[in-house]
């Protein structure tokens, strides 16, 4: 064997044979496992579908809020991996249907993808798995902020929600969020509302009779 070449030999410092990155080392065969991936280019797909995303988010945090080809290739980012998400579930769905269903292990991953999606508000229902293969981009778009929103009367139309939003004039919970993709679980959708500072909460209150002594003065 011939004797390395310094770069060579620079080249294979920085290589981790105990977790190839190639091979996707323990972390792949524990999700492997642990969901039942029967082919193996699944966990491939899914971790390339990650990566892209985290490396046009990164590009898209450094372009300005209020740039149109931003917000038109984050709105197409959210719709395709709202997409793979729907493909991803679907197909769990299937594998899980294909095992005993007195089986510990589906019982418990069952439970557990039904609780997740419940909460998240994309299904009606903790008790169905069927529900899972209704499961479509509108799902995910019902629970957008400007949807919620529109849904909770704070808005006539998504023009307007949208508008609110990017302008600050909502939080949810302590944290004003300017996003009007911001996903808005269950229980977070009862700690939508105005910022205390807004504007238009002040006219709400003026309309409603609403508006203190206090919030008058100031």
């Amino acid at each position: 064997m011939r004797k390395l070449k310094f770069h060579e030999k620079k080249l294979l410092k920085k290589v981790n044979f105990l977790d190839w990155k190639r091979e996707g080392g323990h972390r792949e065969t524990h999700v492997t496992q642990r969901y039942h991936l029967t082919a193996r280019d699944d966990y491939k797909k899914y971790n390339s579908i990650c990566r892209m995303v985290q490396k046009l988010v990164n590009i898209l945090k450094q372009m300005d809020q209020r740039d149109p080809e931003r917000i038109q290739m984050t709105a197409s980012l959210l719709e395709k991996l709202y997409n793979s998400i729907c493909r991803m579930v679907q197909k769990l769905v299937n594998i899980l249907k294909q095992m005993d269903q007195r089986d510990p292990e589906r019982i418990q991953m069952t439970a557990s993808l039904l609780e997740k999606l419940y909460n998240m508000g994309v299904i009606p229902s903790r008790k169905d798995l069927n529900l899972c293969k209704n499961l479509s981009v509108s799902s995910f778009c019902r629970r957008r902020l400007s949807t919620i929103l529109v849904r909770l009367k704070f808005a006539e139309h998504l023009k307007e929600a949208i508008t609110y939003i990017e302008q600050g004039h909502v939080r949810v919970g302590p944290e004003t969020v300017t996003d009007p993709a911001f996903l808005v679980t269950r229980n977070m959708e009862d700690f939508v509302t105005w910022v205390d500072t807004s504007k238009i909460r002040r006219k709400v209150q003026e309309y409603n009779g609403q508006l203190d002594d206090y919030d008058a003065m100031n």
